[in-house]
């Protein structure tokens, strides 16, 4: 009798658990007014603040510095011993796009058709339900690029970047797209005839059928246009990136490759950006001459023959020779580990500030919502993090989280089973 009541307890907690995590997700909650004081804040864009006051009014931080008043009525956080930074922005995820790698049925991460690539958007499967969303918003992180999976198809498709706070009902989209994804390289060329130079032989053929499409679209409609490399809605999809309005993320590792495709680009007058990189530091002037962004996972070190250069330190060296560089866990589950990877930074050579910058302030920049999002500063979004202490420490936990105004709530799958296994056999 007494197994059956506790499992019919159990029973009972998890449906109000499930319930309360159903109405905490579904975003109905308004913006929040209030203050944080005696913080160590990090504002990204200047220096750090010892003993400061962030208020936020409407969803928007409406002052910042060490001797700001907090206007009457305020709620008041007093974070005394505690760091503030913006919420991380994680460069390339799959949220909300896999529940389960190994499962296909809940892994919609890339087209498995080759009639739809360029023109693939993940929003269309995205599910605000996803269960890594809350885990990964806990840990600090309040922003992502949802991307394709780069090495799944030459032209892998478009991606978008969202914030973490509605999830459960919705996800805010701030950009969509934000960036189309080509596989290059050793990846690139299994897929394109088995050598680096046809595959950029069939990326030029591609932009060069989208411009002709986009120049000549009445004539392809009536029948009078010759057959293209790629579909129409493919097509269609490359406009922006041939007329420059929209840049191309190319995920590339190895030194020489880096190279060709920095010519390519030149040739072709398009905006890329590096994913991957893994060798850039061989060849960092050159990314730097060519103001050309890396987005990277300064964790990566094992080699391969695309990327035999590979080092800890390529995260540091790239930023030593003036490149600006943004991380990326490239990953769903693991996208929480994003403060690791810049920490990890730090330990082989890269300044503090450029590391924090490379998950806030700098892949805001390279995505174009740096006028809302990614420091502290009066009239941004109010995406905040309260850390216990070191933001970049593997110890250093997250104690509250806010984003545009909003404070989440600190519960998630994780703390759900730990709530429910540690009361096995308690009455």
């Amino acid at each position: 009798m007494k197994t059956m009541m506790t499992s019919a307890v159990s029973a009972a907690r998890c449906v109000a658990v499930a319930l309360t995590l159903a109405t905490l997700g579904a975003g109905t909650a308004a913006a929040q007014n209030f203050a944080i004081t005696n913080a160590r804040i990090h504002t990204v864009s200047g220096p750090v603040i010892e003993r400061g006051t962030i208020v936020v009014q409407n969803g928007r931080i409406t002052a910042v510095g060490a001797d700001v008043t907090v206007p009457a009525g305020v709620q008041t956080i007093d974070a005394t011993g505690k760091t503030v930074t913006p919420g991380l922005l994680d460069s390339h995820t799959g949220l909300g796009t896999v529940e389960i790698g190994a499962a296909a049925g809940s892994n919609d991460m890339a087209s498995g058709t080759d009639h739809i690539t360029a023109a693939f958007n993940p929003l269309d499967n995205l599910n605000p339900f996803a269960t890594p969303i809350a885990v990964t918003r806990n840990e600090g992180v309040t922003r992502a690029v949802v991307a394709p999976n780069a090495g799944a198809s030459f032209v892998a498709g478009q991606g978008l970047l969202i914030d973490l706070a509605d999830a459960g009902a919705t996800l805010t989209v701030h950009r969509n797209p934000v960036a189309m994804y080509a596989n290059l390289g050793e990846n690139g060329a299994e897929r394109t005839g088995g050598t680096r130079a046809t595959n950029l032989l069939r990326l030029r053929e591609v932009l060069q059928d989208a411009a002709d499409y986009a120049a000549n679209r009445g004539a392809f409609n009536a029948g009078n246009r010759r057959e293209y490399a790629l579909s129409r809605l493919d097509l269609e999809a490359l406009g922006p990136v041939v007329r420059g309005e929209l840049p191309l993320i190319v995920n590339v590792n190895r030194a020489s490759d880096i190279l060709a495709v920095l010519r390519f680009a030149s040739e072709q007058k398009i905006r890329i950006i590096l994913e991957g990189a893994a060798e850039g530091w061989m060849v960092a002037q050159e990314i730097a001459r060519a103001n050309v962004p890396v987005i990277t996972n300064p964790l990566t070190n094992l080699p391969s023959f695309d990327a035999l250069g590979i080092t800890l330190e390529n995260a540091a060296r790239l930023h030593a020779a003036g490149v600006t560089v943004a991380f990326a866990s490239f990953d769903t589950h693991n996208s929480r580990n994003l403060k690791q990877f810049a920490g990890n930074a730090v330990a082989y050579g890269m300044p503090f500030d450029a590391a924090l910058r490379a998950i806030t302030l700098t892949p805001a920049r390279i995505f174009g919502i740096a006028d809302r999002y990614g420091s502290i500063e009066p009239g941004k979004d109010a995406d905040l993090v309260i850390w216990s202490g070191d933001p970049l420490e593997l110890m250093t936990a997250v104690e509250r989280v806010f984003i545009r105004g909003r404070e989440i709530p600190d519960f998630d799958r994780q703390k759900m089973l730990l709530d429910r296994y540690r009361r096995v056999g308690q009455p």
